[in-house]
Parts: structure tokens; sequence; C-alpha cells
């Protein structure tokens, strides 16, 4: 399943036209027909997203939102409100109680799934910044969280400067944050000169092929190293829901369909900055808890002081969201004979290169870890077996069909590496297992490998 949203509508109808076009998009639904029930099934067990009329029996979207943040274990939780067109004023009630957005009906199918994409990509953004925030201050060392005093720095990209201008006037003073305006060329220019800024307004072409190329700015930032954790909002000038959706996939934050409208744009742009604080404060907490103790400083890996500790709260996250994660353990072959042969400076060559070539095949999310001589712990949140295993039979084939270029050595130096795999969080007799029992488990699997002729992957088995 994508993840798990609330639906919170009294008319049943609207429930279930909404939990169809879900469903159909691989999403797992749980309903509540007022406030005092979607709060309880929001606390018992927090959704991915919650969708939320809004008027409800006892309250509405914002009430529901105000009730959330008022809660540590739900204060994050996004909420995407549904109303229809004479609800302009509880519209904008909604947005200034922390709604991410509200959609009007008729629903446009597009735009609502691109919505819902959006946000919880977001959310699960978050909650991997907060897991690894929790393994350092588990491990004693993280340092205290610095009060956020700089003034924000905002890029308005618009193609017509004397709208830029006007709307310059109207957003500055209302805005906490320095706004200045550029068009596509200058903001890429100066963020690579000046160092980026904490978030870009875009501005999209009322014309549908401009818009288009406009978007293409939108990948450019995100794949740009300067720019990537930058907040993003788009404005359409003109509606368009394919496009809309097209710009919250590519990685926009935030997204005005109806053109400019001061108060708005004030109240999103807060919000993208106040996430992207937030984001930026986690990503640096994990950063700066001292590196040493928990990097190993040959490959740049963590080490295992780090990586036991992250398993074990992948296996708790897994275990809450009943999402599958993948644990190998991995061993290069016959390594001691290269230290013996070529020395140990060739053998620390390898062990930095075969680092390498494990983050290149892992993702952003996964956990790589060295945890003693030559063998590696891999962990993959959110992982089923068969992508596991692909991503397994990648590592070995990457290891073994290339050679390893090592100074001092007149070839390349061959070499193998066995992986033993297990899959949590539940086991075949359908209880759940601790991260010790995994590790286990992928520990006879790699003994296994290793019987059977190395260079291969083996799945852990009951009798392994």
């Amino acid at each position: 399943m994508q993840g798990t949203i609330l639906i919170a509508d009294a008319i049943a109808t609207n429930r279930i036209a909404l939990k169809v076009k879900l469903c159909a998009a691989y999403y797992h639904v749980v309903q509540a027909e007022d406030m005092e029930q979607a709060l309880a099934t929001a606390r018992e067990n927090p959704p991915d997203l919650v969708i939320c009329a809004l008027t409800l029996p006892g309250g509405g979207a914002a009430d529901l939102c105000r009730a959330l943040r008022a809660s540590a274990d739900t204060a994050e939780l996004p909420v995407l409100g549904i109303g229809n067109a004479d609800q302009a004023v509880d519209r904008f009630a909604a947005l200034e109680a922390g709604v991410s957005d509200v959609l009007l009906k008729p629903l446009d199918c597009t735009l609502l799934l691109g919505r819902t994409r959006s946000l919880i990509r977001a959310r699960n953004a978050v909650d991997e910044w907060e897991m690894r925030d929790d393994t350092t201050r588990a491990l004693g060392l993280a340092e205290p969280t610095a009060e956020f005093t700089a003034c924000s720095k905002c890029v308005l990209i618009h193609s017509d400067s004397a709208i830029s201008v006007n709307w310059a006037k109207q957003l500055r003073p209302l805005l906490r944050a320095q706004l200045t305006l550029a068009n596509s060329e200058e903001a890429i220019r100066a963020a690579a000169t000046n160092g980026p800024p904490d978030a870009f307004i875009l501005v999209l072409p009322e014309d549908p092929s401009t818009a288009t190329a406009a978007l293409r700015l939108i990948s450019t930032l995100r794949a740009n190293a300067q720019t990537r954790h930058a907040g993003l909002l788009v404005v359409q000038l003109a509606p368009d829901t394919a496009q809309a959706a097209t710009a919250l996939d590519l990685g926009a934050d935030d997204l005005m369909t109806e053109g400019f409208n001061t108060a708005e744009m004030v109240l999103r742009l807060h919000a993208v900055l106040r996430r992207k604080r937030m984001t930026d404060q986690l990503r640096d907490t994990v950063r700066s808890g001292l590196k040493a103790a928990v990097f190993d400083p040959l490959t740049g890996l963590h080490n295992r002081r780090y990586a036991l500790p992250h398993l074990d709260r992948i296996a708790e996250h897994a275990l809450e969201t009943a999402r599958p994660f993948a644990v190998m353990v991995a061993d290069l072959d016959h390594f001691k004979g290269i230290n013996d042969r070529y020395g140990h400076a060739a053998g620390d060559s390898v062990l930095v290169q075969t680092a390498e070539r494990l983050r290149n095949n892992l993702r952003g999310m996964d956990l790589v870890a060295r945890i003693g001589g030559e063998e590696f712990l891999i962990v993959m949140p959110g992982t089923n077996l068969s992508d596991a295993e692909k991503t397994a039979a990648d590592i070995c084939a990457d290891i073994g069909n290339r050679g390893f270029v090592v100074p001092g050595t007149p070839l390349p130096i061959h070499v193998t590496i066995s992986i033993g795999l297990s899959i949590g969080p539940i086991g075949e007799e359908g209880r759940p297992l601790s991260s010790d029992a995994l590790m286990a488990q992928a520990d006879r699997a790699l003994y296994s490998a290793k019987s059977h002729g190395r260079n291969r992957v083996n799945l852990s088995r009951p009798a392994a």
C-alpha cells in the first residue's frame, strides 16, 4: 500500500466516492463521520494523511487541524480539506489553522491524487529525518537545537517584471522574509553565486507551452545540490489540473491554482518556510551528532554503533505502519587474500570503492553501514521481498562484474560479495520479529550463501 488515509466526512456517499478513487491508487482508507471519531482515529493510529470536509458534526477541517497540532504524535500530520465553491471564508480559515490545502468540488481526480502523493511524500521525508534524529539522541550524540533567528530569503520568479514588482509591493509588508525578484536564469545564477534562498515562488505563465517549459525549472532546482532543499511554492495563473499534478510530482512543496492572492500567498509561503526550517534543523541535528562516533573513518559509512539503534527504530516504525523492510548482511568474499597478496592499502581501497558501489545501488533513505572488517549491514525501509532481492542481486553484479582499480596493481582486482537477506517486521509464523532476530536470520542466510559457493544472495529460511 502507498499509505493510510483517514477520510472524515459526515456524508457517507462522499466518503465512498473518495475511497474508490484512493483505493484505486493503492491507498489504505479508514473513515470517520464526525470530529470526535476523526480525532480519536488519528490519535489511536496516526494515518499518513487526513482528508477532511470543511464542515463536520462537532467541528470541521480547521478545528481538526488545531486539535491534531496540540499533540506531539499528530502535530505534523498533513490535513487536506474538501469544500464547496461557496465556502471561501471556511477555506481561508482552514488554511490559517494549518490545513495544507483545500480542494473544491467537483473534485478533479488528477489534482486530488497529485496533492495526496505530494503531502504523503513530504510527511515520509520528515518521518525519515525524525527517525534518524531519534537514533542520534538515543546514542547521546544530539546537540541542543539552535533557536532560528535569521531572516528567511525568498525569490519570486516571474517572466513579467512589472507584475513581479506589483506583487512584491503587496507581499513585503506582510512577509517575515526578504523577497527578491528574478527570472529563471537569474535565479539559478544567483543561487550558484550567493547561495540558495530558503524558498522560491515560481509563477507559471498562462500559455500552456510556456508553462510546460517553466515546469522544467522544478526538476533543475530539485536536482541541484545547492537548491534541492529549498522550499518551492508554484503559482498557476490559469487553472490546469494536469499541470498542477505534474508540478507537485516534480517536487513543488505547495501550489496555488487560482493565481495571485496576497493573503493566501503569505500564508502558504510562511508554511513552506516553517517546514523548511524544521527539516533543516533535523538534518543539522543528525549531521552534527559527533560524526566521528557514528561514522567509519575509512569508508564514510555509518558504523555499528549507529546502525544497530537505527535498525531498532526502523523495526519499530515498520510495526507501527505495517510496512515491510529488508535487512541484509553483506560480506566480501576471500577478502583476507586481497590483504595478503596486495597489501592492506589495496584492501582499504577495495573497501572504500565497495562502500561507494553500495551507496550507488541504494536509496537515500536506506541505511548502509560497515559493521566489521569487510562486513556491511544494509537496511531498506518500506521494501518488500521482490524489491529487496532485486537490489541485492544488483549489488552482487556491481561488485562482481567490475574490477577494482587499485593503485600499485597492474590489473583491476576481481572481488565478489555474498549477501544474506531477511524481511521484517513479521515472521513466517505471523509474530513480530525483533531487530536482533532479523540480524540473526540475515547472518545465517549469509553463512549459507558462503557455504553454497559465494557471490550470491541467500534468503533466510526457518530451517537456515
